[in-house]
Parts: structure tokens; sequence; C-alpha cells
């Protein structure tokens, strides 16, 4: 059924890397399909299931015939010279490769994914989503037949060690991010480019035109989404800013490179349901608008979400620091300031140090949680102010997760009341 799949690991000593979702189900996978294998797990955390752990864990990947390295696990400190790597992501498009549409960027993958799996189920293809979305291919398979189209969001993390491109890739941006895993942009930006790299005669690249010059390099069929044309009515869409009409746009040059008639998936644009999260209006609350924009994680992000409102009053920006480069949020304030910006974290401290020295004119604050926020806001809006929280800034400082920072800020939202 997996022939390709099982053929690569009949045999070999396998270790899993990692034991989180994917790792789990990468298991599973093993134990259902190739009952026979002799497979390991390692992981950092001691648990049950894992054989290698502690701090040294990493350096049981020299005592297997092949490795299957989870996304979280970074390897940019540690010699792999030798190694065979691979992933669910590298052996799924290995097996599904003329079935899949793959979308990866810094900002937007995960809007563009639903969206291209919303238009093709909406006019009545079998679509398929997984991947970074939060649904681990493996978990999918069983339910691919023929027809089926498989639209999977790629972190660059997913695509590190991938050496097997989708039939079509949808490159949307590349910007500054994760360089804690990576170490360098160059190394993340590889990553990036190998959603793209393998690809054959009869796939195509669906690329942003500030991409073109390297994608060509590749030698692969293009499509520049960004200088489409199609028949859009921007007031009708459902998902706010010019960053988001161009997602749109890659959602289409997708489904159309894929084969399917672009005036067939149009009327389905209006029904699509913005993912939470993502200059998500969260309500009006004693006359104070709160959007929240947690998805927000570099300042291109947090800039966008800006330029799409128009006004903001108070802005809530910092959290776990990963090294990237505020300048360009930095040059934004200075043309466009914000009158209230609030700094948390690490990465909110450089961010504020960087406007006090450029003479950004704005009340700079720093708060330490999220309540403390509230209080200053509490304190200082005044009716019909905007306060957006798009923090340019991972949240693992002082969150799960991105999910759980917004969560948090829109439930005090929905309890505020100005002094």
């Amino acid at each position: 059924m997996f022939d390709l799949i099982l053929n690569r690991l009949r045999g070999k000593r396998i270790l899993i890397l990692g034991f989180g979702r994917e790792g789990k189900s990468s298991l599973a996978f093993l134990k259902n399909y190739l009952p026979e294998a002799q497979v390991a797990v390692a992981d950092k955390n001691p648990m049950e299931g894992v054989t290698h752990s502690g701090e040294n864990y990493l350096q049981s990947v020299y005592d297997y015939d092949i490795v299957i390295k989870t996304p979280g696990i970074s390897l940019k400190d540690f010699d792999v010279k030798g190694v065979e790597i691979t992933s669910q992501t590298d052996l799924f498009l290995s097996q599904f490769h003329a079935q899949t549409i793959g979308i990866s960027g810094t900002k937007g993958k995960s809007t563009t994914t639903s969206l291209v799996y919303h238009l093709l189920k909406e006019s009545g293809h079998d679509a398929i989503l997984t991947g970074n979305i939060g649904i681990p291919c493996f978990d999918i398979m069983e339910q691919i037949h023929a027809d089926s189209i498989v639209v999977y969001e790629l972190s660059a993390h997913q695509l590190e060690y991938v050496h097997n491109s989708p039939r079509v890739g949808v490159l949307l941006n590349v910007f500054e991010e994760h360089l804690d895993h990576f170490g360098t942009f160059e190394r993340y930006k590889h990553a990036k480019f190998n959603l793209l790299r393998f690809m054959g005669a009869d796939d195509y690249a669906v690329v942003h035109d500030s991409l073109l010059m390297e994608t060509l390099s590749l030698g692969v069929n293009n499509v520049t989404f960004s200088r489409m044309d199609f028949d859009i009515d921007e007031e009708a869409l459902p998902i706010l800013g010019p960053h988001n009409l161009l997602n749109a746009k890659a959602a289409l040059c997708a489904c159309s490179a894929y084969g399917v008639d672009v005036r067939e998936v149009i009327p389905h644009l209006y029904s699509f349901k913005p993912l939470e999260h993502r200059l998500e209006p969260v309500g009006a609350f004693d006359g104070v608008t709160f959007v929240n924009d947690s998805i927000s994680t570099i300042p291109q992000a947090a800039i966008a979400a800006c330029e799409t409102l128009g006004r903001v009053d108070f802005l809530l920006l910092g959290g776990f620091d990963r090294d990237i480069d505020y300048t360009p949020l930095v040059d934004y304030m200075l043309e466009h300031p914000v009158p209230h910006m609030l700094f948390t974290g690490k990465a909110g401290e450089r961010m504020m140090a960087m406007m006090k020295s450029r003479g950004v004119v704005s009340n700079l604050v720093v708060y330490h949680n999220m309540e403390e926020a509230f209080d200053y806001l509490g304190n200082h809006a005044k009716p019909n102010d905007v306060c957006l929280l798009s923090p340019a800034a991972s949240s693992y400082d002082q969150y799960k997760n991105f999910e759980e920072r917004g969560r948090k800020f829109k439930q005090l939202a929905t309890s505020f009341h100005r002094a």
C-alpha cells in the first residue's frame, strides 16, 4: 500500500528522533505496517516508550541505520555526518508527491493552506488537509485515494531534511525566523527552498516575484502569484489586508497549477472562515476595539497588521527572543508611530531599546504579563481606541504556543473595563 516508504525502511534499524505528536504517529505507523522492524525512540525527556533519553540522547543517532527526525529537534550544533536522516514529510512525499500541494512561507502559510483546502473541498474535490496545521501526514495516509488531493502545510523544520518535493509547491515569502533552530538565516532559507528543490519537469513552483530569481536558479516551472490578476471582489474577501489578498492569489494559483479550473473555485473565496489568532476581531469592550494577531512572530507580520487596520492606539509587542532583526519594525514605527507600545520578554526589551535609540515618538512601556498590559490599557484607553496584539516574537517564554497567548488576550479583552 505504501511500498516506496516501506521499502526504504524495511530491514533497517530505525530510530525515531523526538517523541511528540509526530514521533508517536511514526511509531504507530511502523508498528502497524512494519511490525518486524527494529525500532527505537530517542527524546531528551524520559517517558514511556523512549529508549534513549537525557542530555546525550542525540548520540544515539550513530547506532541506527536510518533516523526519522521530528520537526522540533534541532541538529544545528550536532555532527550528523554519515547519518541517514529522513522525516515523515520526506517519506510521505516520496510516496504521494504527485497528489500533493505543499504550502510554505514565513508568514501566511496556515491561512493559505486552509484556503486551498476550502476551495478544493467546496468545489467538490476529495481534498485532505495535513502537516504543520496540526495533523501528522502518516495519520491521513489511509484516507488517500487515487483522486485525492493532499493539501500539506510545511514548516521549515519539516522541510529541513527532505529530498522530495510536492507536485505543486507554494512558497509565499521568506523572512528571518527560527534562528534558534537553524543558527543562520541562510540555513533557514535553504530549508524553505527544499520545497521546490527536488521538483521534476511536470511540477510547478508558485512563488512571490521577490523569490523568482532563486526559483529560476533551481530550474523548475514557476508561476508568480503576486503578478496574477484574478477577478476577485476584494471588499467581499473575509480575510483582510494586502497580504491576505496575496494569500488568496497564491491559493488560486496553487489550484490552477494542479489542474483545477480557477473559475470553478473563485466563488468559494467568499465563504472562507478566517483562522483564529490571525487579525482576529475580538470585539469592542467598554468602547475599546481589540484585535488578536498572536500568530505574529516576525516584524513583517506586525507591520502588515498595522497596515491592514490603519489605526492602532495600543500595540502589544515582544516575547521570546530568536535574534531576528527588528530594524524593519523600527523603521515602520518612525514613519507610522503608534501612541502606546507595550513590550514584554527579551525580544520586547531589544525592540524597546532600538525604538528609544532611533527616537520613535510613542509611549514605550514594559509589561511582564498580559494582566499588567491590560492594567495599563485600563488607565489610558479612550473610547474608540484600538488595541492590537501583534507581538512580532515567539510566545515560548511565557506561553505554550501562540494560541495560548491569543486566548489569554481574548479572555482579558472580553472582561475589559476602563478605569
